[in-house]
């Protein structure tokens, strides 16, 4: 599960062919929130260039222990201190060697020696020499000081050789640091999620649908991850990438959002109903394009299912979040809505206002429960999130504790 939004993970690089890999590393890491910078090894320089890294990771690649600018206001104390985890991808053989022994030779060494944070090392190498005694001797001793290895993977090598050796895939990576930041306030919970607009087809080629770009809910998902929950999103249709370690289910209309909500609903202990589901449907659904051939048309209308109000009066029903996007007196909406549904939070916001709502990338929203409101301000619709799933886990939190009183 994905719970990087704003870790600091240092990559150190040294030298191997698999630094290539390193490369998709970076990307996934910060793809999934987390703040990266990159200390490469000069023999890291031979297999990938720093400029390739140092755009991919947003910053400045440090390679030299003494570099008179950074280490004016001792740069590699700074960057030890700075990270919140250091992951060196790949470690050579001899990277491992001279961690074993201690040694401060260059700036990726001794940051991994001076740091007080958790030291991870992903081993590549030829498959001879990670069984080489030796490897194997510095590999005991790594474990002894406390620095962890994830892997080495077996399968083909550059070399032509087969077996253990190989770096981790990128892939593998990125989902052993979230498991070692899972650690948040949410671990355990399972979330279920909605987000996006509702399709309901006219016709083959129109439908009836909404400007929401489900870029709240996605957000929602993303931070609720980061804290650790189990995370199922069902989306409309939407453009957006799937969060890292949220799983997803794709629908296009109410009645498809309706079913996989509630074949899921029994399992979650949070539903989150951000989804901007269509009120109504066509009653009849035209199996061919509808031709051109009069100045009017009537297009009868029947109300589709209300997700959030059904699984709010399920027998038990998980803690439940609704929104409400309103072009005025979202306040007052809102309460009723909440009140109507019988649901336990709302969060409303203003989608005519100057500023955020439908298909913006900032938003600001009022929560509302029984007993309390907060307001929220506009800010990023990631920020937002990260805000909104605080508020929610502690309502969630103090709910659960009452009942258990």
């Amino acid at each position: 599960m994905a719970a990087l939004l704003g870790k600091k993970v240092l990559v150190g690089v040294s030298g191997g062919i698999a630094a290539y890999k390193t490369a998709q590393l970076i990307r996934l890491l910060r793809g999934d929130g987390a703040e990266v910078r990159v200390v490469m090894t000069r023999a890291a320089e031979q297999f990938i260039t720093p400029m390739t890294l140092q755009a991919l990771s947003g910053q400045p690649v440090r390679q030299a222990l003494f570099d008179p600018v950074h280490e004016a206001a001792m740069g590699h104390i700074e960057l030890a201190r700075w990270a919140d985890l250091i992951l060196v991808a790949p470690a050579s053989a001899d990277c491992m060697a001279r961690l074993a022994a201690g040694m401060a030779d260059d700036l990726l060494t001794t940051i991994c020696l001076a740091s007080e944070v958790p030291v991870v090392l992903a081993p590549a190498m030829n498959q001879g020499m990670w069984r080489n005694p030796a490897t194997a001797r510095n590999a005991q001793t790594l474990a002894q000081l406390g620095l962890k290895l994830w892997g080495p993977a077996e399968g083909d090598q550059a070399c032509g050789e087969n077996g253990p050796g190989r770096m981790l895939e990128p892939e593998q990576l990125i989902q052993l640091v979230q498991e070692f930041f899972n650690t948040g306030a949410a671990a355990g919970l399972r979330v279920l999620l909605t987000a996006g607009p509702t399709r309901e087809p006219i016709d083959p080629v129109r439908y009836i649908s909404n400007r929401s770009s489900g870029k709240m809910g996605f957000a929602l998902a993303r931070a609720f991850s980061a804290q650790g929950a189990e995370v199922l999103l069902v989306a409309g249709p939407v453009t957006l990438a799937t969060p890292a370690g949220v799983r997803r289910i794709d629908v296009e209309t109410a009645l498809e959002m309706e079913a996989a909500v509630m074949a899921q609903v029994e399992d979650c202990d949070i539903f989150v109903g951000c989804a901007a589901v269509a009120d109504y449907r066509p009653a009849l659904v035209v199996e061919q394009k509808i031709k051109k051939t009069a100045q009017t048309r009537d297009i009868g209308l029947v109300r589709n299912p209300d997700i959030l109000a059904t699984v709010a009066g399920h027998a038990e029903p998980p803690f439940t979040v609704g929104f409400a996007a309103e072009t005025e007196r979202p306040v007052e909406y809102a309460q009723e809505k909440r009140k109507a549904k019988g649901i336990d939070m709302i969060a409303a916001n203003l989608v005519a206002a100057a500023e955020g709502g439908f298909e913006r990338d900032e938003n600001a929203l009022i929560v509302l429960w029984e007993g309390g409101r907060v307001d929220l301000p506009m800010t990023d619709k990631l920020h937002l999130a990260q805000l909104l799933v605080t508020q929610v886990l502690n309502n969630y939190e103090q709910k659960h504790s009452a009942e258990n009183s």
